[in-house]
């Protein structure tokens, strides 16, 4: 009993060191963020006020309503990029396209996390391997799933965007009203564009402003392209302007966005396939060497050194698994 409670001490300073290590890596970007945050906050509300304070009938008065809106919209914009990294899971469902309600979800969740230990309890792994295999069933892989929903809905959507937006431009050039080419855009488009246009045609009907209507849309798809489009709209409705030159210059740097983003994906993908190939080497060695010699590697499963082994192996992977994916996550 004496060395069992020696085991759970050493598994228990392991990983409280491991925390702390991983608290001191990000700890730094997380001030900095939040730093770089309130500044943001503090710099541009004077600047908005002034600018507010010098809009008179002037002839300048239109180019400084233009830079007035613009500096306002970025303001909003950063405060929502901000919060859009980490948003709640009810937000991050909607974003996925899901109307499942945030209790049914953790129900599911549970449900998951006990058909996970069941099965693995029934291979008859040690105790601690059934307790971790049901934490991930519980918690990490049912929102595993809504982010894979989630960024594959936001590659569906910007693979669309460009095209809704030059059928915009060409029913404004032939003189179709603007409200007319997003129902048109709401009733023909591609999924996901056709939803989220049709919610943006909803909100209009009940009243709510074209520019407000749109600038909404980037909280349910948080994307850099979204929040073009909500600023082109945003501006022409403040400060006039021709509208179809603007959204075809629009249109034409989201084909150059994903003419980029498509270079860079393949520029990385030997770095990507050499992660994936690094990662997988220790369960393809665990599955041959147990296949090979099963006696040689169940040490490491029944003898308690063999399980402290194991675990902080586990953690250190974790730990290079991580190292690697930030090393080869490329934002664009």
């Amino acid at each position: 009993m004496q060395f069992d409670i020696r085991i759970l001490a050493m598994m228990g300073l392991v990983g409280f060191s491991i925390a702390a290590l991983l608290y001191g890596f990000l700890y730094s970007r997380i001030e900095r963020q939040a730093s770089a945050e309130r500044r943001r906050t503090l710099v541009a509300a004077p600047i908005v006020n002034a600018e507010r304070a010098k809009a008179t009938a002037t002839p300048t008065a239109r180019r400084r309503n233009v830079q007035e809106t613009l500096k306002d919209l970025e303001v909003k914009q950063k405060h929502k990029a901000s919060k859009s990294t980490n948003p709640p899971m009810q937000l991050r469902l909607e974003q996925a396209g899901l109307t499942l309600p945030i209790g049914r979800f953790y129900v599911y969740s549970a449900l998951t996390g006990i058909i996970v230990t069941a099965a693995c309890f029934l291979m008859r792994l040690p105790i601690l391997l059934v307790l971790g295999a049901g934490f991930v069933g519980a918690v990490g892989l049912p929102r595993f799933v809504v982010n894979f929903i989630r960024k594959r809905r936001h590659a569906a959507f910007i693979e669309e965007l460009a095209n809704a937006v030059e059928v915009i431009v060409r029913g404004v050039k032939a003189g179709l009203p603007l409200n007319d080419c997003l129902r048109m855009i709401a009733s023909e488009a591609k999924e996901p564009v056709r939803s989220e246009f049709r919610t943006v045609i909803e909100a209009m009907q009940l009243g709510m402003p074209i520019d407000e209507a749109v600038s909404r849309m980037y909280e349910r798809v948080p994307l850099p392209e979204t929040n073009f489009f909500g600023i082109v709209l945003s501006i022409q409705s403040k400060a006039g302007g021709n509208l179809s030159e603007a959204l075809g210059n629009l249109a034409k740097v989201l084909r150059e966005r994903k003419k980029m983003r498509a270079k860079i994906q393949a520029m990385s993908m030997e770095a990507k396939s050499s992660a994936g190939i690094i990662g997988s080497l220790p369960f393809i060695v665990t599955t041959l060497v147990y296949l090979t010699s099963p006696g040689y590697i169940m040490v490491l499963f029944t003898s308690p050194i063999g399980q402290i082994v194991l675990g902080i192996s586990i953690l250190w992977m974790l730990i290079g698994v991580f190292v690697m994916k930030r090393m080869i996550a490329f934002d664009f």
